[in-house]
């Protein structure tokens, strides 16, 4: 299903005959945290909803519900709450205009306010019927720039509910009203306030342009993110297409500084390919024919052919906005807390402000004085920077999350990855590069150049991965007489006559000690070892492993640095994975475990109370990723690895885990420090405007400088550098000794 505004998938479940489906509906004309609760209500109401989230931060309700055209009910539905749907794809333009309406209003307020300010401050200028020239300025601002906070208030009050806006209108409302009666009534003493509802008016809508401006950027990593894509794609026969009209299967040519135009493997070529900008790695990837490449990322040296293997939204780079847009559009439990709290907050300050009136009446105070101090708890009251507090955390989170190749894919992973005390990491493909290759040609009875040529011209006729990775060594292959594969031993050929055997031990007839210990050697490491020689006589070894990644260590080291434990699990055996693991600094590794045993690892862990995240990037690995407290999935593995986990690492490079670990606990240190200041600033500026310390115009001032507080310190996240930030040395191939 599919409209111009909502727009729908299928969510896939396996207890339910019919999946459901999930909706995704961009709203114009909230303007608090407030407004974003009581669409979530009247959405949640509707049958056939299972769950709906509505975000003030992204202007976005979410909603899981039955399969079926709901479309047409939920527009009705959140226009009937005083609210309009738009085009998603219109939602940036929407937010433009937005921002230049709100920038109109704070203009003409600014304008007027200056006259009104000086006339009503300075004694000197006051000249007969100043007050009336004061009026006739203040109310166009108190009116129309501040219509948006009137209009909100009463479409509330049309559904009898309150929202922060109610006591920004109250607020400047009462100002504007009570000094109309005494300058029309010809009150004697009575004061006029029309610079208070103007200054309010004005700061509060300075207020909310900032914020506007705080949420685009926040998002603009994931409008960077889509921009970054080629245009479009130069074929093999020279010929140019759009993007739009790649198709899997076609070959395009990637010269050098261009864009690779979408997701492909390499059939030809040889180059560095910069992923910099999807993956977050500062370091060039050498890529060359049978590897995979990115779309969007940059090809730097060499060309390429690149043949596509996933075209228009099943790219990476589709999949990471997708995820990104998902978890922006979520919700944490601090943010459940900041609801509640929101909820009866207004009701609370509206009753605060009227005990407020009361008491300074019955205290036989003014009525100028009581009415002030009650329209600076209505001002000071107003809980903005509450409605801003954890939204604008997560989104700015996980944006910069994005930039760096980590996708946070929910605000409730925030909570989850504070608690985490264990790591568990797979080790093929994740520790190690998960391919098998050639390390090391020691030939004590021969000329270890010549054994491996002869040896790669034999394994050149098998498929086994061991095989191809000595094969692949060089590329002097020779022709081979009387080839035979022997399962189990190895395989036999001869050149010019003489017989060469490549295998295990047993299939030779004689091993000379130096060999033997060469080979013993190898084996401590965890490495395979595999023998070859003339004439039945083992002459040299060839050295085969699965290489550590070089950054692995590093990143073993930058996850205890964050005081975690780190386990080290994999299928393979006990000695490769022993070795393994001292070499990256694990604290234990589990060895010899199936794909059930990995999970009820995991299920081990946290019976004894530790909170446990799993790292993996296979399908064997899935189980544990979804058991564990916290799955993260390395993307350069299986889509069932990640569609298992909570945070996706585009990149291979396991130091990002370490900063999507670190990226989340700041994340959710940022939030909570929002919501505390939210909170403190309310708690502590409430009293004192009940007794008058603060007047409106002051506590104007603060409720913005609350407001603004909240966005530059969400902000902040946007410098997170991460441990990978200091790796700028080039990577090169290492080379196979002799």
């Amino acid at each position: 299903m599919e409209s111009d505004a909502i727009s729908s998938e299928r969510m896939v479940t396996s207890d339910r005959a019919a999946s459901p489906e999930r909706s995704d509906v961009a709203i114009e004309g909230m303007t608090c945290a407030a407004c974003a609760n009581r669409i979530q209500r009247g959405l949640s109401r509707l049958p056939g909803v299972d769950d709906a989230q509505v975000n003030f931060a992204t202007g976005r309700a979410t909603v899981v519900h039955d399969p079926g055209d709901l479309d047409d009910v939920f527009r009705e539905t959140i226009e009937q709450l005083g609210y309009h749907v738009i085009d998603a794809d219109d939602a940036d333009e929407a937010e433009d205009r937005r921002e230049a309406d709100l920038w109109r209003r704070v203009v003409v307020a600014a304008v007027l306010a200056v006259p009104v300010l000086t006339l009503s401050m300075i004694r000197p200028l006051h000249f007969d019927g100043w007050e009336w020239a004061v009026a006739l300025l203040a109310t166009p601002v108190v009116f129309w720039s501040g219509w948006l906070f009137h209009r909100a208030a009463w479409l509330n009050l049309r559904h009898g509910s309150t929202t922060m806006d109610t006591l920004v209108s109250m607020g400047t409302l009462s100002a504007w009203m009570w000094s109309t009666v005494v300058l029309v009534a010809g009150i004697d003493g009575g004061h006029i306030y029309y610079e208070t509802g103007v200054v309010i008016v004005g700061l509060i809508l300075l207020g909310k342009w900032f914020e506007v401006r705080a949420k685009r950027r926040s998002g603009d990593a994931i409008r960077a993110l889509a921009d970054l894509g080629a245009r479009i794609a130069r074929l093999e026969d020279g010929s140019e297409v759009a993007l739009d009209d790649l198709v899997v299967g076609m070959r395009f040519v990637v010269r050098p500084g261009e864009k690779i135009a979408t997701d492909g493997v390499v059939v030809e070529g040889y180059s560095a390919v910069d992923a910099s900008m999807v993956s977050g790695e500062p370091v060039p990837v050498e890529v060359g024919v049978g590897d995979e490449v990115i779309g969007a990322t940059v090809n730097t040296n060499g060309s390429l052919v690149v043949e596509a293997t996933r075209v228009g939204a099943d790219t990476a780079l589709a999949q990471i906005i997708k995820l990104v847009d998902e978890a922006q559009g979520s919700r944490a439990d601090v943010q459940r807390l900041a609801d509640r709290v929101s909820s009866v907050f207004v009701p609370l300050a509206i009753s605060a402000a009227l005990v407020t009136l009361i008491a300074w009446f019955v205290t036989g105070h003014s009525a100028d004085d009581a009415f002030t101090a009650a329209v600076a708890v209505l001002i000071i009251a107003c809980p903005c920077a509450l409605g801003l507090a954890t939204p604008l955390g997560i989104m700015v989170g996980t944006g910069r999350g994005a930039q760096l190749g980590v996708i946070i894919k929910g605000g409730e992973v925030l909570e989850d990855t504070r608690a985490v005390d264990v790591v568990i990491v797979d080790k093929t493909g994740t520790v190690t590069e998960g391919r098998m290759e050639l390390v090391d040609v020691v030939a004590p009875e021969a000329d270890s150049a010549t054994l491996l040529v002869l040896a790669a011209s034999l394994e050149a006729r098998s498929e086994h991965p061991i095989a191809q990775a000595i094969s692949g060594a060089t590329d002097d292959h020779r022709h081979v007489d009387a080839f035979e594969n022997r399962p189990g031993f190895g395989v036999t050929g001869e050149f010019d006559g003489v017989e060469v055997r490549v295998g295990r031990r047993a299939l030779f007839d004689e091993i000379p000690a130096a060999v033997e210990d060469t080979a013993l050697t190898a084996e401590a490491t965890g490495s395979t070892v595999v023998f070859a020689g003339r004439n039945a006589v083992a002459e040299g070894v060839l050295v085969v492993s699965d290489r550590i990644k070089p950054t692995s260590a590093a990143a073993i080291a930058a996850l205890h640095d964050q005081g975690l434990t780190v386990t080290l699990l994999t299928g393979d055996n006990r000695r490769t994975a022993t070795s393994v693991g001292e070499a990256v600094g694990a604290d234990e590794v589990i060895a010899e475990v199936l794909p059930d045993d990995k999970a009820a690892e995991v299920r081990r862990l946290q019976a004894v109370g530790h909170r446990v995240a799993m790292v993996g990037d296979g399908i064997n690995d899935a189980p544990a990723l979804a058991q564990a407290d916290l799955g993260i999935a390395v993307g350069t593995g299986t889509d069932v690895a990640m569609e298992a986990s909570d945070l996706t690492i585009v990149s291979g490079d396991l130091r990002a885990v370490a900063d999507a670990i670190a990226l989340s606990r700041r994340t959710l240190v940022t939030i909570k420090g929002n919501l505390f200041w939210a909170f403190a600033y309310n708690g502590a500026a409430i009293p004192l405007a009940a007794f008058g310390v603060l007047n409106p115009m002051i506590a104007a001032g603060a409720m913005g400088l609350s407001s603004l507080f909240v966005v530059t310190n969400s902000l902040r996240l946007r410098r997170f550098d991460g441990y990978r930030a200091s790796d700028a040395a080039p990577r090169t191939k290492e080379l196979v000794s002799s």
